[in-house]
């Protein structure tokens, strides 16, 4: 599936100059598209070429999200509201607190599952530090590059921090 014929095309979105209409990752793939048109004929070309090499497109997997009302497709297929890709919850909205508490609170479990190391006195304070570093920010910070954090949520994984620290 690398070679799609998405790049030529000028359907997608404009972010930074560049034309955006494709996200890939393992088998999974979102088109992008400023109308349905577009998006109908991206579709229709991932589909020509999936068939070229043998990939069938599955229908019952296939979402689609939109930020404005999607009037009529040939093919019934599944409007949603959010999905996940790549670890994160892409919502309609673009809307990303429940994603980051959601973060928060594996990342609060993988702390108090620690807890018996964290609060021996046989473990140093440097290795306690590297343990959080290596265990929990990773846990909490998975996915964090398509978040858009607001204030409230900035302070929410700062206090957050500071928990985590005061608990060594």
């Amino acid at each position: 599936m690398r070679n799609t014929g998405l790049e030529e095309t000028q359907a997608g979105i404009k972010i930074a100059g560049r034309i955006i209409n494709h996200l890939r990752y393992a088998d999974d793939t979102i088109l992008t598209a400023e109308s349905e048109e577009e998006l109908k004929s991206l579709l229709m070309k991932v589909k020509e070429e999936s068939e070229k090499v043998g990939l069938k497109l599955n229908i019952q997997k296939t979402k689609i999200m939109a930020s404005g009302p999607i009037t009529s497709w040939e093919i019934d297929r599944k409007t949603v509201t959010d999905f996940i890709f790549g670890g994160s919850r892409i919502t309609a909205d673009g809307e990303c607190s429940h994603e980051i508490k959601r973060c928060l609170l594996l990342g609060r479990k993988v702390m108090t599952n620690l807890d018996s190391i964290l609060k021996s006195r046989d473990i140093t304070l440097p290795t306690k530090v590297r343990l959080v570093k290596a265990m929990v920010f990773p846990v909490v910070m998975y996915g964090c590059e398509s978040w858009t954090v607001k204030k409230t949520e900035r302070q929410r994984i700062d206090a957050f921090e500071l928990w985590c620290w005061r608990r060594l």
